[in-house]
């Protein structure tokens, strides 16, 4: 299936370039009126700190010592340059990774982008139990699990599994993540070793979003080279997600993702004006499948565009990836 979808694609590649709406400060802007993250009192993050608690930094050091600061006041963070997690120093183990890679935003708390080239390399943003989150304008590097876990009971064959997602939502709400540019590249899946037969992947998800977690947009980035992008919802069995995980993605650019775009259980889903580009004959990153409509899921699609070269209708990219198939999907306007 290939779509002449370029003028809508074009027009999200110049939205991602420009700054979401005009202000002396990108950082005191709260999140837009056409999302999830607006609702029941809106997301406005760190926007309203005080000077003393307004920090730019361009290391690691000063990116912890940011966010311990000040406890759960608001504060606006901004990166300047690359920071590495690992500062030169590769991780021993997945332990190490996990203590050292780990950037746990508390609440109250804008995490920015000032200016290009203002990336995070070998980090994992965990939001857990928090509320009150803005990241934006920033490129994030995939992280890399140098410690994958084989489970033979997964899949008909086995399959390596991973930790740390480049950003890790749970329990928390009231979140905006917008403007950011997610890859796996450098460490593209072509480069993993094959070990008991299948992939050895590092990664894990994108942006996943998961316990309970609760009035979230994801808006205006570009989501590339990548294979499980997005999990809303852990578990068929996770009851304790009915009622939440209303998740907005609108105005993303989905390219070269291999599934979960997303993979939806139980969330109260809206994908807007996304456009999604890739082929099922890739070498890397072959599409499987752009939006999984699991068990429980409430989704609601319209004005997206799917670009899949050989995929066959709407139904192929659109579909339940496993478990029970009992769902809710409403699409409208999609062009597949």
């Amino acid at each position: 299936m290939e779509l002449k979808g370029f003028r809508i694609a074009l027009a999200l590649l110049a939205a991602l370039c420009l700054p979401a709406r005009a202000a002396d400060d990108p950082a005191r802007i709260a999140a837009p009126a056409d999302g999830w993250a607006n609702q029941a009192g809106g997301t406005a993050g760190g926007s309203a700190a005080i000077a003393s608690q307004i920090y730019s930094v361009a290391n690691r050091s000063q990116l912890v010592n940011a966010i311990n600061n000040g406890g759960i006041n608001p504060k606006i963070i901004k990166i300047t340059g690359t920071i590495d997690m690992t500062e030169g120093v590769p991780y021993a183990n997945t332990g190490d990774q996990a203590i050292r890679g780990a950037i746990r935003l508390k609440s109250n708390t804008t995490l920015i982008g000032a200016g290009a080239g203002a990336d995070i390399v070998n980090g994992h943003i965990q939001l857990v139990g928090v509320s009150q989150i803005i990241i934006r304008n920033l490129k994030i590097v995939a992280p890399c699990d140098v410690g994958p876990v084989w489970d033979p009971t997964d899949g008909a064959n086995g399959a390596w599994n991973s930790a740390y997602d480049a950003i890790g939502v749970s329990g928390s709400d009231h979140i905006w993540i917008d403007h950011n540019t997610f890859t796996d590249t450098p460490m593209t899946d072509n480069l993993l070793p094959t070990e008991n037969g299948q992939l050895k992947q590092c990664h894990d998800g994108a942006v996943d979003i998961t316990n309970a977690s609760d009035y979230v947009t994801v808006s205006y980035n570009v989501f590339g080279e990548h294979h499980k992008n997005n999990l809303i919802g852990s578990g068929d069995g996770a009851t304790a997600d009915e009622g939440k995980l209303r998740v907005t993605f609108s105005n993303n650019v989905f390219r070269n993702v291999s599934s979960r775009a997303p993979r939806v259980r139980y969330g109260q889903v809206h994908l807007f004006n996304n456009y999604f580009a890739g082929s099922r004959n890739a070498a890397v990153y072959a599409n499987l499948y752009s939006v999984g409509a699991g068990f429980n899921s409430k989704i609601l699609s319209h004005s997206n565009v799917f670009e899949i070269t050989g995929a066959q209708g709407c139904g192929s990219v659109v579909v339940n990836p496993g478990g029970a198939a009992h769902r809710h999907f409403q699409g409208q306007a999609a062009r597949c």
